[in-house]
Protein backbone atom coordinates (compact mmCIF):
# COMPACT_ATOMS: atom_id res chain seq x y z
CA UNK A 1 0.00 0.00 0.00
CA UNK A 2 1.52 3.98 -0.76
CA UNK A 3 2.01 5.72 2.72
CA UNK A 4 2.76 8.95 2.79
CA UNK A 5 6.81 8.84 2.33
CA UNK A 6 6.50 7.19 -0.71
CA UNK A 7 3.37 9.67 -1.82
CA UNK A 8 5.46 12.24 -0.78
CA UNK A 9 8.50 11.12 -2.99
CA UNK A 10 6.41 10.38 -6.02
CA UNK A 11 4.28 14.15 -5.91
CA UNK A 12 8.00 15.35 -6.08
CA UNK A 13 9.10 13.32 -8.85
CA UNK A 14 5.75 14.64 -11.33
CA UNK A 15 6.85 18.20 -10.09
CA UNK A 16 10.19 17.89 -11.65
CA UNK A 17 8.81 15.76 -14.95
CA UNK A 18 4.96 17.20 -14.97
CA UNK A 19 4.83 20.65 -14.56
CA UNK A 20 5.14 22.95 -17.98
CA UNK A 21 3.99 20.33 -19.70
CA UNK A 22 0.62 20.79 -21.81
CA UNK A 23 -1.66 17.09 -21.58
CA UNK A 24 -2.56 15.68 -25.27
CA UNK A 25 -5.43 13.49 -23.43
CA UNK A 26 -5.99 10.88 -21.11
CA UNK A 27 -7.27 7.14 -21.95
CA UNK A 28 -9.25 5.43 -19.55
CA UNK A 29 -8.86 1.17 -19.65
CA UNK A 30 -10.81 1.07 -16.35
CA UNK A 31 -13.94 3.28 -16.19
CA UNK A 32 -14.61 1.84 -12.76
CA UNK A 33 -11.67 4.11 -11.43
CA UNK A 34 -13.54 7.72 -12.56
CA UNK A 35 -15.48 8.35 -9.51
CA UNK A 36 -16.41 11.88 -10.74
CA UNK A 37 -19.14 10.51 -13.34
CA UNK A 38 -20.26 13.96 -14.15
CA UNK A 39 -17.12 14.94 -15.78
CA UNK A 40 -15.35 13.95 -18.20
CA UNK A 41 -11.29 13.24 -18.46
CA UNK A 42 -11.70 14.83 -21.48
CA UNK A 43 -11.89 18.30 -20.18
CA UNK A 44 -7.91 17.85 -19.18
CA UNK A 45 -6.74 17.31 -22.95
CA UNK A 46 -4.72 20.83 -23.67
CA UNK A 47 -4.38 21.86 -20.64
CA UNK A 48 -1.11 22.75 -19.29
CA UNK A 49 -0.02 21.01 -15.99
CA UNK A 50 0.44 23.79 -13.22
CA UNK A 51 1.28 22.02 -9.82
CA UNK A 52 1.49 19.22 -7.64
CA UNK A 53 0.03 18.52 -4.55
CA UNK A 54 -0.32 16.21 -2.07
CA UNK A 55 -3.40 15.18 -0.01
CA UNK A 56 -2.26 11.78 2.32
CA UNK A 57 -2.49 9.24 0.46
CA UNK A 58 -3.58 11.40 -2.66
CA UNK A 59 -1.86 13.19 -5.47
CA UNK A 60 -3.58 16.17 -7.37
CA UNK A 61 -2.37 17.15 -10.52
CA UNK A 62 -3.17 20.84 -10.86
CA UNK A 63 -3.74 22.62 -14.44
CA UNK A 64 -4.31 25.50 -15.64
CA UNK A 65 -8.30 24.30 -15.57
CA UNK A 66 -9.14 21.50 -13.66
CA UNK A 67 -7.45 19.04 -11.60
CA UNK A 68 -7.44 15.48 -11.46
CA UNK A 69 -7.30 13.55 -8.53
CA UNK A 70 -5.42 10.30 -7.74
CA UNK A 71 -6.11 8.43 -5.16
CA UNK A 72 -4.18 5.60 -4.41
CA UNK A 73 -6.24 3.13 -2.92
CA UNK A 74 -4.16 -0.41 -2.00
CA UNK A 75 -1.59 -0.64 -4.60
CA UNK A 76 -2.18 1.95 -7.09
CA UNK A 77 1.17 3.83 -8.24
CA UNK A 78 2.44 5.42 -11.20
CA UNK A 79 5.03 4.43 -14.08
CA UNK A 80 6.95 6.51 -16.58
CA UNK A 81 7.93 7.47 -19.25
CA UNK A 82 6.30 5.28 -22.10
CA UNK A 83 3.24 3.27 -22.45
CA UNK A 84 5.18 -0.21 -22.42
CA UNK A 85 7.42 0.56 -18.95
CA UNK A 86 4.23 -1.51 -16.60
CA UNK A 87 3.56 -4.16 -18.68
CA UNK A 88 3.54 -7.19 -16.70
CA UNK A 89 4.26 -5.30 -13.78
CA UNK A 90 0.89 -3.72 -13.31
CA UNK A 91 -2.96 -3.61 -15.32
CA UNK A 92 -3.04 0.04 -16.60
CA UNK A 93 -6.06 1.86 -15.45
CA UNK A 94 -5.18 5.15 -17.07
CA UNK A 95 -2.50 6.83 -19.44
CA UNK A 96 -1.75 10.08 -19.57
CA UNK A 97 -0.33 11.25 -22.72
CA UNK A 98 1.73 14.37 -22.74
CA UNK A 99 3.01 17.13 -25.73
CA UNK A 100 6.33 16.07 -25.08
CA UNK A 101 5.38 12.80 -26.36
CA UNK A 102 5.88 10.67 -23.35
CA UNK A 103 3.08 8.76 -21.33
CA UNK A 104 2.38 8.64 -17.74
CA UNK A 105 0.50 5.27 -16.74
CA UNK A 106 -1.52 5.19 -13.71
CA UNK A 107 -1.64 1.66 -12.77
CA UNK A 108 -3.53 -0.99 -9.75
CA UNK A 109 -1.61 -3.91 -9.25
CA UNK A 110 -4.54 -4.87 -6.51
CA UNK A 111 -6.75 -8.06 -6.67
CA UNK A 112 -9.70 -5.52 -6.70
CA UNK A 113 -9.79 -2.10 -8.37
CA UNK A 114 -9.56 0.36 -5.17
CA UNK A 115 -7.11 3.25 -7.62
CA UNK A 116 -9.36 6.56 -7.94
CA UNK A 117 -9.75 9.10 -10.62
CA UNK A 118 -11.33 12.53 -9.77
CA UNK A 119 -11.72 16.04 -12.25
CA UNK A 120 -12.43 18.61 -9.71
CA UNK A 121 -12.22 22.50 -9.99
CA UNK A 122 -11.70 22.68 -6.09
CA UNK A 123 -9.51 18.94 -5.47
CA UNK A 124 -9.59 19.78 -1.84
CA UNK A 125 -13.39 19.67 -2.14
CA UNK A 126 -13.63 16.56 -2.99
CA UNK A 127 -15.15 14.53 -0.26
CA UNK A 128 -12.27 11.88 -0.16
CA UNK A 129 -10.09 14.65 0.76
CA UNK A 130 -12.12 17.05 2.71
CA UNK A 131 -12.91 14.15 5.28
CA UNK A 132 -9.18 13.84 5.68
CA UNK A 133 -7.45 14.72 8.81
CA UNK A 134 -4.18 16.86 9.25
CA UNK A 135 -0.99 16.04 7.50
CA UNK A 136 1.37 14.46 11.02
CA UNK A 137 4.77 15.27 8.90
CA UNK A 138 3.69 18.64 8.11
CA UNK A 139 6.14 21.08 10.06
CA UNK A 140 3.42 22.55 12.25
CA UNK A 141 2.28 19.62 13.39
CA UNK A 142 2.54 19.32 17.19
CA UNK A 143 1.89 17.02 20.39
CA UNK A 144 -1.22 18.54 21.08
CA UNK A 145 -2.49 17.87 18.04
CA UNK A 146 -1.79 13.92 18.56
CA UNK A 147 -3.45 14.45 21.84
CA UNK A 148 -6.51 15.10 20.61
CA UNK A 149 -6.48 12.19 18.64
CA UNK A 150 -5.65 10.23 21.22
CA UNK A 151 -6.69 11.18 24.16
CA UNK A 152 -10.20 9.53 25.05
CA UNK A 153 -10.32 7.40 22.32
CA UNK A 154 -11.25 3.32 23.12
CA UNK A 155 -9.49 2.21 19.42
CA UNK A 156 -6.79 0.19 19.91
CA UNK A 157 -4.04 2.36 18.45
CA UNK A 158 -2.77 0.32 15.41
CA UNK A 159 -6.11 1.13 14.02
CA UNK A 160 -5.92 4.38 15.39
CA UNK A 161 -2.76 5.52 13.32
CA UNK A 162 -4.33 4.61 10.09
CA UNK A 163 -7.73 6.08 10.62
CA UNK A 164 -7.41 8.69 7.50
CA UNK A 165 -9.85 11.58 9.33
CA UNK A 166 -7.35 11.58 12.32
CA UNK A 167 -3.86 11.24 10.21
CA UNK A 168 -3.70 11.27 7.07
CA UNK A 169 -1.58 9.17 4.94
CA UNK A 170 0.04 6.80 7.67
CA UNK A 171 -1.24 3.16 6.59
CA UNK A 172 -0.42 -0.58 7.61
CA UNK A 173 3.36 -1.04 7.48
CA UNK A 174 4.52 2.83 9.02
CA UNK A 175 2.00 2.30 12.02
CA UNK A 176 3.91 -1.11 13.07
CA UNK A 177 7.04 1.18 12.26
CA UNK A 178 5.56 3.94 14.31
CA UNK A 179 4.63 1.80 17.60
CA UNK A 180 7.94 -0.61 17.41
CA UNK A 181 9.70 2.98 17.69
CA UNK A 182 7.03 3.70 20.57
CA UNK A 183 8.01 0.30 22.37
CA UNK A 184 3.83 0.51 22.57
CA UNK A 185 1.99 -2.90 22.11
CA UNK A 186 -0.65 -2.02 19.17
CA UNK A 187 -3.68 -3.18 20.99
CA UNK A 188 -3.26 -0.67 23.20
CA UNK A 189 -6.24 1.78 23.63
CA UNK A 190 -5.52 5.23 23.21
CA UNK A 191 -7.74 6.35 26.09
CA UNK A 192 -4.95 3.86 28.62
CA UNK A 193 -1.95 5.90 27.38
CA UNK A 194 -0.31 8.24 29.64
CA UNK A 195 1.09 11.56 28.74
CA UNK A 196 4.68 9.79 28.79
CA UNK A 197 3.42 7.39 26.44
CA UNK A 198 1.55 9.71 24.20
CA UNK A 199 4.81 12.14 23.79
CA UNK A 200 6.69 8.86 23.01
CA UNK A 201 4.39 7.30 20.29
CA UNK A 202 4.07 11.69 18.98
CA UNK A 203 8.24 11.80 18.83
CA UNK A 204 7.73 8.34 16.97
CA UNK A 205 5.55 9.09 14.50
CA UNK A 206 7.56 12.24 13.59
CA UNK A 207 10.94 10.82 13.82
CA UNK A 208 9.90 7.84 11.44
CA UNK A 209 7.93 10.15 8.94
CA UNK A 210 11.11 12.45 8.56
CA UNK A 211 13.59 9.57 8.39
CA UNK A 212 11.12 7.93 5.52
CA UNK A 213 11.23 11.55 3.67
CA UNK A 214 14.79 11.37 3.59
CA UNK A 215 15.68 7.95 2.53
CA UNK A 216 12.79 8.19 -0.20
CA UNK A 217 13.67 11.40 -1.43
CA UNK A 218 15.11 11.29 -5.32
CA UNK A 219 14.67 7.55 -4.94
CA UNK A 220 12.93 6.55 -9.13
CA UNK A 221 9.47 6.06 -8.44
CA UNK A 222 9.67 2.34 -10.25
CA UNK A 223 12.38 1.41 -6.74
CA UNK A 224 10.14 3.08 -3.90
CA UNK A 225 8.40 0.25 -3.25
CA UNK A 226 11.56 -2.20 -2.60
CA UNK A 227 13.01 0.76 -0.77
CA UNK A 228 10.02 1.14 1.58
CA UNK A 229 9.77 -2.97 1.91
CA UNK A 230 13.88 -2.88 2.48
CA UNK A 231 13.37 -0.76 5.67
CA UNK A 232 11.25 -1.96 7.55
CA UNK A 233 12.10 -3.44 10.71
CA UNK A 234 9.19 -5.33 11.80
CA UNK A 235 6.72 -5.47 9.59
CA UNK A 236 6.49 -7.84 6.81
CA UNK A 237 9.59 -9.13 9.05
CA UNK A 238 7.60 -12.36 11.02
CA UNK A 239 10.32 -15.02 12.42
CA UNK A 240 13.31 -12.49 11.56
CA UNK A 241 15.25 -10.94 14.37
CA UNK A 242 14.41 -7.82 16.19
CA UNK A 243 17.14 -5.57 15.48
CA UNK A 244 16.79 -3.49 18.68
CA UNK A 245 16.86 -6.48 21.27
CA UNK A 246 17.66 -9.93 18.96
CA UNK A 247 13.98 -11.48 19.30
CA UNK A 248 12.00 -12.93 16.93
CA UNK A 249 9.39 -10.67 15.38
CA UNK A 250 6.06 -11.74 15.55
CA UNK A 251 2.93 -11.65 13.62
CA UNK A 252 -0.06 -9.65 15.65
CA UNK A 253 -2.35 -11.55 16.98
CA UNK A 254 -5.62 -11.56 15.19
CA UNK A 255 -4.25 -9.56 11.93
CA UNK A 256 -4.36 -12.81 9.83
CA UNK A 257 -0.31 -12.18 9.00
CA UNK A 258 -0.72 -8.75 7.82
CA UNK A 259 0.80 -6.88 10.82
CA UNK A 260 3.94 -7.82 13.19
CA UNK A 261 5.54 -6.29 16.49
CA UNK A 262 8.15 -7.19 18.59
CA UNK A 263 6.93 -8.85 21.85
CA UNK A 264 10.37 -7.74 23.86
CA UNK A 265 10.00 -4.09 22.78
CA UNK A 266 6.43 -3.83 22.98
CA UNK A 267 5.07 -6.33 25.19
CA UNK A 268 1.20 -6.29 26.18
CA UNK A 269 0.15 -4.67 29.68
Amino acid sequence: MPELPEVAALAGFLREHLVGSRIVGIELEEYGALKTRDRSLDELAGRTVSGIRRFGKHVAIDTDGPSLVVGFGRAGWMAWPDADAADGAAPVIARMALESGAVLQITDAGAWLSLTLSVADDAGALPALAKLGPDPASADYATEDLDRVLVGRRKQLKALLQEQESLAGIGNAYSDEILHAARLWPLTHAADLDAGQRASLYEAMRGELAAAFRAREGVPIDQLKARKVAAMRVHGRRGAPCPVCGNTVADLPGSKGAAQYCPTCQPEP
